[in-house]
């Protein structure tokens, strides 16, 4: 509960997790402490569920459960002791290696939240792949018998950087708008409400700043009629406005984020990992059916704008590891990060999304901008 309470710099107290998971006698123990871990992390869920379907808590409890099956699961697969030693069975150190990479990648990935690696840009900034590297180190020496040599170390790091600490940076002539639309966001298509965001983007539009970022969903349908009217509301400004909308066909719809400019508009980049059961839905393909929205799992990890090369990570890949890692693979110049977490409200889940997407940004030595609506 503290390591995921929303604030960046409490991320590291995740990292004792590993030492509990080792330390366990048994492995229901182990199992137990590692449903405790995930549940304590993603205690928003059930709140955030309910908000969102205007139900009561049952379903969303329901839905919490279900979500820590695979966690918890995959750590009392590979949990192993010794008999008769603590925090010394062999291999273990190994397994939780196995453990983390396969929660940070697909299938199990899709879930893979609240992982403790994500502190590695609190404890190493600007380290890059060295810095997530001294961090699963860190982590594969918490299970062992060193595992208290390993918490000083790291606890000297976490202090220094505490102490030295400064939030990632916004990129020159970038500008990010929250909102406060709840959820009508998305959802309002009429011609009134465009022209309030584009009266805003206009706003926004000073100066220097020569990108502007709304949340997601903002645009609603993505239609030739939105394109030609944002197009004509950014006719005399030298602006592009990235902002989340939907592209619909008769198989269902993409959660995208779209650029437009006075002269051109398109999609940017289509959503790799939209949040499961509420948006992605692929049992309905298995009954013939159509509908919910595409993951498009590996495709763009970056998307270029004026020559810079933008990670965009929309919502609920801020919440896990392998879309973050897989576009930093390619080297980008800038973080994009957008939500729509009206349904949040009364949960700390859009402050973990921020702490997260904070300490990547950190860890690899990025500017960062956001747009979010609450």
């Amino acid at each position: 509960m503290i390591g995921w309470s929303g604030h960046e710099l409490a991320l590291p107290v995740a990292m004792i997790f590993p030492a509990l998971w080792a330390l366990s006698p048994s492995r229901l123990v182990a199992s137990l402490v590692s449903a405790g871990y995930f549940l304590a992390a993603s205690r928003g869920l059930p709140q955030g569920v309910a908000n969102f379907y205007a139900a009561d808590l049952w379903p969303g409890l329901l839905l919490w459960l279900a979500a820590s099956v695979f966690f918890v699961g995959v750590h009392a697969a590979l949990w192993a002791k010794e008999p008769g030693r603590w925090l010394s069975g062999r291999g273990v150190a190994v397994r939780y290696l196995v453990v983390a990479a396969l929660m940070a990648l697909p299938p199990f990935g899709i879930a893979g939240w609240a992982l403790p690696l994500t502190a590695a840009g609190v404890l190493f900034p600007g380290w890059g792949w060295w810095g997530l590297a001294a961090t699963a180190v860190g982590l594969m020496t918490m299970t062992s018998r060193y595992w208290s040599i390993a918490a000083i170390v790291l606890g000297g790091f976490w202090l220094w950087s505490a102490a030295t600490w400064t939030p990632p940076k916004l990129p020159a002539g970038w500008k990010g708008i929250d909102l406060d639309l709840g959820q009508s966001l998305g959802r309002d298509g009429s011609l009134e409400h465009h022209q309030e965001l584009i009266a805003a983007a206009r706003v926004a539009a000073t100066g220097s700043t020569r990108f502007i970022v709304l949340p997601e969903s903002v645009l609603g349908f993505w239609t030739p009629t939105v394109s030609r009217h944002w197009q004509e509301g950014l006719r005399d400004l030298d602006v592009t406005v990235l902002a989340g909308a939907a592209v619909i066909d008769a198989g269902g719809y993409d959660n995208v984020l779209v650029a437009i400019s006075a002269d051109k508009a398109s999609v940017l980049y289509r959503e790799r990992m939209p949040v499961p059961v509420s948006m992605w839905q692929p049992w309905r393909a298995w009954f013939g059916d159509t509908g919910g929205a595409r993951a498009h799992f590996f495709a763009n990890p970056v998307v270029e704008v004026r020559g810079k090369k933008i990670a965009t990570l929309i919502c609920y890949e801020q919440l896990i590891i392998w879309p973050v890692l897989q576009s930093m693979l390619h080297s980008p110049d800038i973080i994009v990060a957008t939500g729509n977490g009206w349904w949040t409200a009364g949960t700390s889940i859009i402050g973990i999304q921020k702490a997260s997407v904070a300490a990547w940004a950190k860890l690899f030595g990025l500017p960062m901008v956001m747009s979010f609506n609450t």
